[in-house]
């Protein structure tokens, strides 16, 4: 009996909140001007009634726009409760009428309108009081107090809902941050590290061109392998910007490239000139995807920048795992970096990627008996 009491309350309740707002309203305010007008006509008649109908007519029209106007709606129905108590005589029912419209005013308003609730509402209850001699200052002051913490109830409520809808427009701005960071990070990664190669193998083609056709035709063909390949890759960051559905972001990543896509890496690196080595633990196949493309796209970064700023000619690669981290080692026998240097963008991404995962990131020249040539890059991926 109990759950089906529960039952018949939770559909009644799911069904109140599928009605229209101002379908709801308009019959609240049809039914204090229903409860208004029978109190009244069992008072008076002729005129007054006429009157205290009319009065009615516009306190009931403050309940059926106080989510609309709220402002406007209590001062309007204040101005006819006043009119009623002391030109026609105080009902019982208008007030609560009032009431409604007072705790509107605290949930809708704006928050500059709804603070003048507690200054404006004063008025009514003094002159509802006026007609009463013998009532005394408990009676308002009882009455003053209810209505005030009607009113704070729906000030409260709205700033309540101020705050949340505050932090979830905060939270989807973080959101829409982080994923603008991450596709940046992806299409500087990709664009960076193609181009560079690309620029590289059409130096050395010019070169060539005239005395070593072979060659010339080698570099291209490359080129154009390696276009190929990052068309692909760039289709699938892009696909990031077409996809809404949490879902398929997932199942897009796993699509991502990962540490088995190092050998074609060293490989397209080999055609720029640059003689990359790879050592890493079998195990290293073994991590999720998201870390297992993060992996990637680091040294990548790092034998771009190898090749790009370093000048590089020969590079090593070393990734072990141990069960809890993946370290990552990328060392170039390049120019090194001046004293002083400050990250560029390739280097503040990877340590935004090594970031995400809670782990940490170190750089610089590698030093030779005092002298500064080569780069090395290391980042240790905690692996869940």
């Amino acid at each position: 009996m109990l759950m089906q009491t529960v039952d018949v309350t939770g559909a009644a309740t799911r069904a109140l909140r599928r009605v229209p707002e101002d379908v709801a309203d308009a019959a609240l305010a049809a039914a204090f001007l229903a409860a208004m007008v029978v109190e009244r006509a069992r008072m008076m008649s002729g005129e007054r009634l006429s009157a205290a109908i009319a009065l009615s007519v516009v306190m009931a029209g403050g309940v059926a726009f106080r989510r609309r106007v709220p402002y406007t709606g209590y001062i309007v129905g204040s101005t006819a409760l006043i009119a009623e108590a002391l030109w026609i005589a105080p009902s019982p029912i208008s007030p609560y009428a009032n009431l409604v419209c007072l705790y509107s005013l605290g949930l809708y308003a704006t928050r500059s309108r709804a603070r003048w609730g507690p200054l404006i509402l004063i008025p009514g209850v003094v002159a509802y009081f006026a007609k009463f001699p013998s009532a005394t200052f408990t009676m308002p002051a009882g009455v003053l107090f209810t209505w005030w913490l009607a009113w704070a109830v729906g000030y409260g409520a709205a700033r309540r809902h101020e705050e949340q809808q505050a932090a979830r427009q905060a939270v989807r701005r973080a959101a829409v941050a982080d994923e603008r960071l991450r596709l940046a990070r992806e299409l500087h990664d990709l664009i960076g590290h193609t181009v560079n190669v690309m620029v590289v193998q059409a130096g050395a083609g010019r070169r060539v061109l005239d005395r070593d056709p072979a060659k010339t035709r080698e570099l291209l063909t490359g080129m154009e392998h390696i276009g190929r390949d990052a068309l692909t890759e760039l289709d699938r960051v892009l696909g990031l910007l077409r996809r809404h559905e949490p879902a398929g972001l997932g199942n897009l990543l796993v699509t991502e490239p990962g540490i088995a896509e190092l050998p074609r890496l060293v490989e397209r690196m080999a055609q720029a000139g640059v003689r990359v080595t790879v050592r890493m633990d079998p195990s290293v196949s073994d991590v999720i995807p998201s870390v297992d493309m993060s992996a990637y796209r680091i040294v990548q970064e790092a034998l771009t920048n190898a090749l790009k700023h370093g000048g590089a000619k020969s590079a090593s690669v070393t990734v072990r795992h141990d069960g809890r981290a993946l370290d990552i080692e990328v060392c170039d026998d390049g120019r090194g970096s001046p004293a002083g240097y400050l990250p560029g963008r390739g280097l503040l991404g990877i340590a935004e990627r090594v970031a995400a995962f809670g782990g940490g990131v170190e750089h610089g020249s590698i030093e030779h008996g005092g002298d500064r040539g080569g780069f090395r890059l290391r980042a240790v991926l905690p692996v869940p």
